[in-house]
């Protein structure tokens, strides 16, 4: 597909059938790369803060932290569309506070859309967001910054009660005019049935492979990360191997006095 992915190319994709392309970015060369090979949407997510800052999680993220990655994705984007994710404490608070926080996020990070996390409970915050026509990316299932309150990062949705409390978060995200609705760490089943229901784009991250779309952490799928991969993560290549044996190659040509060589050396 050409062209500038916008909020109503997502949801014109679902129309047709076409498999919704996600994955995060953090910074320019990794969104010039993505941007390139055709993926239609980049999330600058918060979990920035785990892959990058090395936080033990989301919850340390700050808005001033978002908006510098994002700066940093949009100067690397040209197609794709840029989605930031609003950070632990943003929208929870208020309303108010989740209407000023959006339009903040987005007038200085230059990103086309919002995501935040939550079902019902999150409703009205994002109604209001959208109401001022910033357009929000919808996020239930299991929702890292709820990490203490869920106990950990478990696969939601496994019983009867917690299945119909996921359908009705979802009913609720799309009647408050979300474009799309990211489910993670969902049962296949509970995936399918959500996605059939809704008319807005599902992405699934563990989600299986009924939703409308899939989305990744790029530093999973390129292996970057070690041996710690959730079962839902496919490492494409091991590129964290690559590089070391690229470091290590630098470390024993500089110690042999091999690099710099003649090529790579100015004269007078």
């Amino acid at each position: 597909m050409k062209g500038k992915v916008t909020v109503p190319t997502i949801r014109d994709m679902k129309a047709r059938g076409e498999k919704i392309i996600m994955l995060t970015a953090y910074d320019t060369p990794f969104a010039r790369i993505l941007d390139e090979v055709g993926v239609d949407i980049l999330l600058v997510g918060d979990s920035v803060g785990s892959v990058v800052a090395g936080y033990p999680n989301t919850l340390p993220v700050t808005i001033d932290e978002m908006i510098y990655h994002t700066k940093a994705v949009i100067r690397g984007t040209k197609r794709a569309l840029v989605v930031i994710d609003m950070p632990f404490m943003s929208y929870q608070t208020s309303i108010e506070d989740a209407k000023r926080n959006a339009g903040h996020m987005i007038k200085h990070s230059g990103a086309e859309a919002v995501k935040l996390e939550g079902g019902a409970k999150m409703k009205e915050a994002i109604k209001a967001i959208v109401d001022i026509d910033i357009p929000v990316m919808g996020h239930i299932g299991l929702t890292p910054q709820s990490i203490h309150q869920m106990g950990g990062y478990k696969v939601q949705g496994k019983i009867q009660q917690q299945r119909q409390k996921i359908l009705e978060d979802a009913l609720a995200v799309e009647e408050a005019g979300a474009f799309s609705l990211v489910l993670e760490c969902i049962p296949s089943e509970l995936a399918q049935e959500i996605t059939e229901k809704l008319s807005i784009p599902t992405i699934g991250i563990g989600a299986g492979v009924h939703c409308d779309g899939q989305v990744l952490v790029i530093h999973d799928l390129l292996g970057l990360l070690g041996d710690f991969r959730p079962k839902f993560v496919k490492s494409y290549v091991d590129l964290r191997s690559i590089i070391s044996q690229a470091v290590e190659q630098y470390i024993k040509e500089v110690k042999e006095g091999v690099f710099p060589s003649e090529q790579h050396s100015f004269h007078l």
